[in-house]
């Protein structure tokens, strides 16, 4: 199926690895041209480099923290000086750390709040000047948690929830102009954060990291952990404009492991 992406203008935080690089990669063989950014600079250009000489279409890579306001600034800035118009954007950051409430102190909530709620607040808010003569497609990556939370992960379930909450909220004011808002929560992904999140638990289970990972996978219905392009796939499509009736929805690529309706 032809997402009609091609000659498309995206931007993808967090893009240097992990389900940023494979949604960016996947938009980049639909034939959109990519803004990307993550905190490694050279990780983040590379990737822009290749996906670009790979495709044949236009990447940008940048170095953004997007707990900063001005970087991200920084980044709408850009976006417009090279696209003059943004059709795609996504927004996704690195999960905040683990812990039960307790054992996070004030510091680690005002961190992860400033990295993975307020960034998304700014970036849509920044983008929607570059969208409102067009349209456009946003999405947000948050994580199966917020249908049910994940035991030791008190930051990531509180924040991924109003981030679902702001999705919906925005599809309303924002649909009558065409800018159509979703949310796209993984399961257990195979990525680095997968890697350390069972790597904690295993830790504080003090057992084997294979033995989580054969736990986990017990409550598959799949049988599997999935692969960053499958997730990339259902984002892709609520990016393009393909999708034309579908905004302030969320949908789970989690193998099936959510059990509730």
């Amino acid at each position: 199926m032809d997402l009609y992406l091609k000659g498309k203008k995206a931007v993808v935080t967090a893009s240097s690895k992990g389900l940023g690089r494979a949604i960016a990669e996947q938009l980049a063989a639909e034939g959109a041209d990519l803004l990307l950014c993550s905190r490694d600079e050279q990780a983040v250009c590379d990737v822009a480099a290749q996906l670009g000489q790979k495709y044949g279409v236009s990447a940008t890579g940048m170095a953004v923290d997007l707990s900063s306001p001005e970087q991200i600034g920084w980044l709408v800035q850009q976006a417009a000086d090279r696209f003059g118009r943004v059709d795609a954007l996504v927004c996704n950051a690195g999960g905040p750390p683990s812990g039960s409430f307790l054992s996070l102190d004030e510091e680690a909530w005002l961190h992860a709040i400033q990295v993975n709620l307020m960034s998304v607040v700014r970036l849509v808010k920044g983008f929607h000047p570059l969208m409102k003569e067009q349209g456009g497609r946003i999405v947000t990556i948050a994580s199966s948690s917020v249908k049910v939370p994940i035991p030791g992960l008190v930051l990531s379930n509180t924040l991924r929830t109003g981030i679902v909450g702001l999705m919906k909220t925005l599809s309303v004011e924002w649909g009558p102009g065409g800018i159509l808002l979703n949310t796209v929560c993984p399961g257990r992904i195979s990525t680095d954060r997968l890697v350390e999140l069972d790597t904690a638990k295993a830790s504080r289970d003090q057992v084997s990291v294979e033995e989580i990972r054969e736990s986990m996978v017990k409550d598959i219905p799949l049988g599997r952990y999935g692969e960053p392009e499958e997730l990339a796939a259902t984002a892709a499509f609520l990016l393009s404009p393909r999708n034309s009736y579908m905004t302030g929805s969320v949908f789970y690529v989690d193998g099936g492991s959510i059990k509730a309706i």
